[in-house]
């Protein structure tokens, strides 16, 4: 979805038009899940999540002030609500086992493959729970989300040097204890 057309879409909500709404949920909805699932671990906790974002723009999208992108507002307002979340529960998991079984179904693997990729996964959901929850934040937006540093920095509010900074070591950090665990 173009700027211009998203930019339009929330006028036309502001005066009223409640299919423009819809419009932005169909276009975010799913990239809202997905990150919220990456950030806290399972299905529910990412829904409830996905469903609050939701609420949330729908109540504030007539302050939205056009002097960023749409989606880096949203990405913003849901990696608040992600990391209030996390900051409450602690969660513990990465990925869920049912994630973990849809992948491996969707690959076509065998059974030692499955095994295998459910090991790797988890291992990867331990070293990521290991990682200060300002790493984490930073690999996911990078690695999971494919936002660029400038899209990030205007999420969180951090310098492009830093988020770079955090990301290098979250990386250093796995590739070293994937090393180890190889």
């Amino acid at each position: 979805m173009a700027d211009e057309n998203e930019f339009e879409l929330v006028n036309k909500f502001i005066n009223g038009d409640e299919n423009s709404f819809n419009k932005i949920v169909d276009e975010y909805q799913k990239k809202i899940y997905w990150h919220a699932r990456r950030m806290v671990g399972n299905h529910d906790d990412a829904d409830e999540l996905t469903q609050q974002v939701i609420i949330v723009l729908y109540n504030k999208l007539k302050t939205f002030r056009f002097d960023s992108s749409l989606k880096t507002w949203i990405y913003k307002i849901t990696l608040t609500r992600n990391l209030n979340f996390l900051k409450k529960k602690k969660v513990r998991n990465f990925f869920s086992l049912d994630e973990i079984k849809n992948q491996a179904t969707q690959k076509g693997n065998d059974i030692i493959s499955n095994i295998e990729d459910k090991e790797k996964l988890q291992k990867l959901n331990s070293i990521l729970d290991e990682l200060p929850i300002k790493q984490r934040e930073i690999f996911v937006l990078r690695k999971f989300d494919d936002l660029s540093y400038e899209e990030i920095s205007k999420i969180t509010g951090k310098s492009v040097g830093g988020l770079k900074a955090n990301y290098f070591h979250a990386s250093k950090k796995i590739f070293e204890k994937l090393k180890n665990y190889e």
